[in-house]
């Protein structure tokens, strides 16, 4: 059985505040997981992602923030745990700590080591059933960019969907003719899985290629206007569609530029937070970059144009 109903529709990856000192901001942290679980149109919420600058997180505070988000939404809305480490051990550990600490499923990363050397596809598939013994969770597949080592083949995508206990699958393979014969290679292998783009930097030519939701830092930030988005292409309201994407722009270009996300566009993503009024405060765990003053304006000018600045 599933530990999660529904995984169809927006899944934001929360941000991680912080206090000035670099400890977690608790306070912070529940008010920002309770209004994102207010919207509705938003499923469930993920924490330790890269948006949530997982890789300045210590194990014990991963699970931290994964306990606060959980306690918080508690009997309102599920709990995903990104799982982020480098072998079988390691990976079955953080995959109890985050069961403990309440997650209700678990965001599957590749181990950061394939990106150099490579993997065999039996790797994959030994990791994701070591994470899943461990925690009986449902699994989802992160799907790294196609220009990495770890990115995962059409077939090794399929092999995956056959799996009872991988549910969904986070896209983003920032190439587009590889992300559509992987959806077509998940969906014939098994059309129950939830397929979510997380293609933060391009979200509308990415929602109309068929998926169910999408899984984004980005939504954090601006988690009604890709409801909104989503909602129209469902609706196969083109003109609509473009006019939101028309709003998100010109924030995307402030956040990510003409690039993917980086720790420093999550820097930035946070500075356009808080002149939003999501956050009271932009402050990032060093050694990621704080905004400098002219990207500051540039995201101010953006949150203001899509009228969001508080």
């Amino acid at each position: 059985m599933p530990t999660i109903a529904n995984y169809r529709g927006i899944i934001p990856a929360i941000a991680c505040p912080f206090t000035p000192d670099n400890r977690i901001d608790e306070p912070a942290l529940r008010r920002l997981a309770s209004w994102l679980a207010s919207h509705k149109g938003v499923v469930a919420v993920m924490t330790n992602g890269h948006t949530g600058e997982v890789f300045s997180l210590t194990p014990i505070e991963r699970a931290q923030v994964t306990r606060i988000v959980a306690d918080e939404l508690k009997g309102r809305m599920p709990v995903i745990s990104s799982i982020v480490c480098e072998g079988l051990t390691e990976a079955a550990e953080h995959a109890r700590l985050a069961k403990e600490a309440g997650a209700q499923a678990l965001d599957v990363m590749p181990p950061h080591h394939w990106l150099r050397f490579g993997f065999h596809s039996d790797h994959a598939l030994q990791y994701f059933d070591a994470i899943w013994q461990a925690s009986q969770l449902d699994l989802v597949c992160h799907v790294y960019p196609a220009r990495t080592q770890a990115s995962y083949s059409s077939e090794l995508l399929a092999d995956l969907a056959r799996l009872p206990y991988v549910r969904a699958f986070k896209v983003g393979q920032r190439e587009m003719s590889k992300y559509a014969r992987d959806i077509k290679a998940i969906r014939d292998a098994d059309a129950s899985k939830a397929i979510l783009t997380c293609h933060d930097e391009y979200l509308l030519a990415s929602m109309v290629q068929g998926v169910d939701g999408a899984l984004v830092g980005f939504a954090s930030c601006i988690p009604q206007l890709i409801i909104d988005l989503f909602e129209a292409v469902k609706e196969g309201d083109l003109h609509k569609a473009m006019k939101i994407q028309g709003l998100i722009t010109p924030i995307k270009e402030a956040v990510y530029g003409a690039g993917e996300p980086t720790g420093e566009a999550h820097a930035r993503m946070k500075a356009a937070m808080k002149f939003a009024g999501v956050l009271e405060s932009a402050h990032v765990r060093p050694p990621t970059h704080a905004p400098s003053a002219a990207e500051n304006e540039l995201i101010r000018l953006a949150v203001a144009n899509a009228g969001l600045l508080k």
